[in-house]
């Protein structure tokens, strides 16, 4: 039975969830580091919010861990490239408070314009400060959105109900979907110059790092109203400090800070600014919302490998999974064979996909077969970390789609170059098992093994019989034997699958036989 354990708060519908699936699970909240290093390798899942921080050190001793689920959708407070080097999924909820956190952006806006708390706590206090808060109608004002991904498209759709005219940057918003959503899409120096006020809804990475600056704010029109809900250090909090106090930036409503908790800041008390503390996901609904799916995403992923809404893989459905699963051990075959018979770094991987396999996810698929090719020169990497370590040792990846299949339903073909040569190897899956149908150009029908011999030798009488006089004399049997030729008398492969490991001694004496050119061992 999996394990898994919350280590932040949040509402016990997710121990409900696990439960009923089937997943053991521990709720222990408020570990320190050491506490969680010391236990962390019991598990094979971690459910955290924003407390709790799985850096490399933690991760490191997370011997068992598979996945890191965040309830929530930022993801700064788990050490992805670690997570990613070890194998281990890590997964976010992005949709379970979206709503929530876009209704507390508008809410924002909205105390800002009209500058509310700061009127609610002196009427309180027995003034009547009418005169003092002439605030701004966000009628036919222009919003601009910084992010326009789930949460900032619903901030955006909420302000055009308030008939507010919105423009967006975001660099991976298409112009049909800017046209679909209702906003005008433009470059964020624009953005700055343009909009009367401004919501932030992108993640914390070194690109959007203080994206609201000094030199940005001084671009903005005088009046300016600046909201941010979504990552502390966003904004260069020190400069719109000074923004305020100059009165070019009217109000500014934040719910995150660079450092969290925020008791104590140089904003506070400023004119025209207003906190919350971290409030943008913080409704019942939302609360339950992330907790439910989060363990609905852990468990699904535990007990069937499916993957839902990770970071650092591709995403595999429930129903996916169980058709997606032979493909993947076929995938991962034929990429481990590729990689053990290369004796020069690759240059370049093409994955070709034939027949009906082409309706089927293909991701997991290409990621299984660089991790089998890079496995042979690094033994730690996994279907997570291989598309980023193909990636950040130049080899480029390519993938196609044939529709249809010749000699089965469906085929694999990975075609290798290196700088001298290029390699392709074809695969199926025939009767639930995955076959080897084409090696280096030679049509053949070989099954994969443990352990296995892959001679290249010349299509002359006598080979066969030699081969089996050496593997005899060294006392190795034989399980199969299959053979494959481009023509009578040319150059023929050879796949022999053997019990248990052979010798070097063994491989020298076959690569002495005459017709053979070359002699490699295949180890699955």
């Amino acid at each position: 039975m999996p394990k898994v354990l919350i280590a932040d708060k949040m509402s016990n519908r997710a121990v409900e969830v696990f439960k009923a699936r089937g997943v053991d699970v521990d709720v222990i909240t408020g570990l320190s580091k050491d506490e969680l290093m010391k236990i962390i390798g019991e598990y094979d899942g971690l459910a955290v919010r924003s407390s709790t921080r799985p850096d490399a050190e933690i991760i490191g001793q997370a011997t068992n861990l598979k996945v890191i689920g965040r309830a929530g959708i930022g993801v700064d407070n788990v050490d992805i490239k670690s997570a990613t080097d070890r194998g281990v999924v890590v997964m976010n909820t992005p949709f379970g408070n979206a709503i929530t956190t876009a209704e507390h952006a508008i809410a924002m806006l909205f105390a800002a314009a009209r500058q509310i708390p700061k009127a609610s706590e002196r009427t309180q206090n027995g003034e009547w400060p009418k005169s003092d808060y002439k605030g701004t109608e966000l009628f036919n004002k222009t919003l601009g959105v910084i992010g326009c991904g789930n949460i900032g498209a619903l901030v955006a759709e909420r302000a055009l109900g308030l008939k507010m005219k919105v423009i967006a940057f975001d660099p991976y918003l298409t112009e049909e979907r800017a046209r679909k959503i209702g906003v005008e899409k433009v470059e964020l120096d624009t953005l700055f110059q343009r909009a009367d006020a401004i919501t932030l809804h992108t993640p914390l990475v070194e690109s959007t790092k203080n994206i609201v600056n000094r030199e940005r704010l001084g671009m903005t029109r005088k009046g300016l109203i600046l909201v941010n809900c979504a990552r502390g250090g966003l904004v260069d909090e020190e400069a719109l400090k000074d923004a305020l106090d100059a009165g070019h930036v009217s109000a500014a409503a934040l719910d995150v800070f660079s450092i969290e908790p925020a008791k104590e800041h140089a904003l506070f008390g400023t004119p025209g600014f207003i906190a919350t503390p971290h409030l943008g996901a913080s409704t019942n609904e939302a609360q339950e919302n992330v907790a439910v799916q989060v363990a609905e995403q852990m468990a699904d992923y535990l007990l069937t490998g499916a993957i839902s809404n990770a970071i650092n893989t591709p995403s595999i459905t429930a129903e996916e999974a169980p058709r997606l699963k032979p493909w993947v051990d076929l995938a991962d075959k034929l990429g481990t064979m590729m990689g053990q018979l290369l004796h020069e770094p690759a240059k370049s991987i093409q994955i070709t996909y034939k027949g009906g396999i082409t309706q089927l996810n293909t991701n997991p698929l290409s990621a299984a077969a660089l991790a089998g090719m890079l496995k042979a020169a690094m033994p730690d990497v996994n279907m997570v970390s291989a598309p980023v370590l193909a990636k950040e040792r130049g080899i480029e990846l390519t993938e196609s789609y044939v529709n249809e299949a010749e000699r089965a339903d469906s085929l694999i073909r990975i075609t290798v170059e290196t700088a001298v040569r290029k390699f392709a190897i074809v695969g199926t899956i025939y009767r639930g098992e995955p076959r080897i149908v084409r090696l280096f150009g030679v049509p053949m029908d070989a099954a994969f093994s443990p352990s296995m011999i892959y001679v290249r030798n010349d299509d002359k009488p006598g080979f066969i019989g030699e081969v089996g006089r050496v593997l005899g004399e060294a006392k190795t049997n034989i399980a199969t034997f299959s053979l494959g030729r481009k023509k009578e008398g040319g150059e023929a492969v050879c796949l022999i699958s053997v019990d248990g490991m052979v010798s070097d001694a063994t491989v020298a004496a076959i690569q002495a036989i005459d017709q053979v050119k070359i002699v490699d061992r295949v180890t699955l």
